[in-house]
């Protein structure tokens, strides 16, 4: 079974190819580009790059995972519109994983914080032990994050590691395709019926309705 993995919940638009097979999971190939603001321009070519460089064409996919989040609004419409649409015109299922939980498993053993950046000067975060998510997500300021963790993954781990105080997988910056797809494996397997992708905002939106009109003094 041939899995795309998208995920733009971070600075990061990653496409990446996984096989899934009863015995495992195989990495085939993954791009990523790091840039906030062009979601929207990198990630197709990145999945027409990723699909032609491993030989294989849309037709040959199985599933799509996707990161849910938590992340900013913009960039991670991108990513689920683009999955979304992919999965209804070849007619294959979507599922969804917390864009954070693919980095807590992606750490391995131990008490691990993960943390992306939310912008503000907040982060979004969750803890994990040995892989499986403790506490979270949420969005706060690194500030107010409670430290209960050995060591830290996520690029909001690096910006704002004096913060925090504590060491960081700097390899670990961005979710992993592999570990996306990991998450929603027994899915997939499966063969489960194609979810919708709710996204994790964790923030109301910045545009809110405009009050009521005040009456006018004469």
């Amino acid at each position: 079974m041939l899995v795309l993995a998208l995920d733009t919940a971070t600075p990061a638009s990653t496409a990446a190819l996984v096989e899934v097979t009863a015995d495992g999971l195989f990495g085939v190939a993954e791009n990523r580009t790091v840039d906030p603001r062009a979601h929207g321009e990198k990630l197709a070519p990145e999945i027409a790059a990723v699909l032609a460089g491993a030989g294989f064409r849309p037709r040959d996919l199985t599933a799509i995972v996707a990161g849910l989040g938590p992340g900013p609004y913009t960039g991670l419409r991108v990513g689920l519109a683009t999955a979304a649409a992919m999965g209804q015109a070849l007619g294959i299922p979507t599922y969804g994983v917390c864009s954070l939980d693919a980095l807590g498993r992606a750490a391995g053993p131990g008490r691990v914080l993960v943390a992306t950046d939310a912008r503000r000067r907040e982060v979004y975060y969750a803890t994990y032990i040995d892989g499986v998510r403790d506490v979270g997500p949420d969005v706060a300021k690194p500030s107010d994050v409670e430290i209960n963790s050995d060591k830290m993954a996520g690029e909001g781990a690096l910006k704002y590691g004096d913060v925090f105080g504590l060491p960081v997988e700097e390899h670990l910056l961005y979710p992993p395709g592999a570990a996306l797809v990991a998450l929603a494996a027994d899915r997939v397997r499966a063969k489960a019926p194609s979810e919708i992708l709710t996204p994790l905002y964790l923030r109301r939106p910045d545009a809110v309705e405009p009050a009521g009109r005040k009456p006018v003094l004469t």
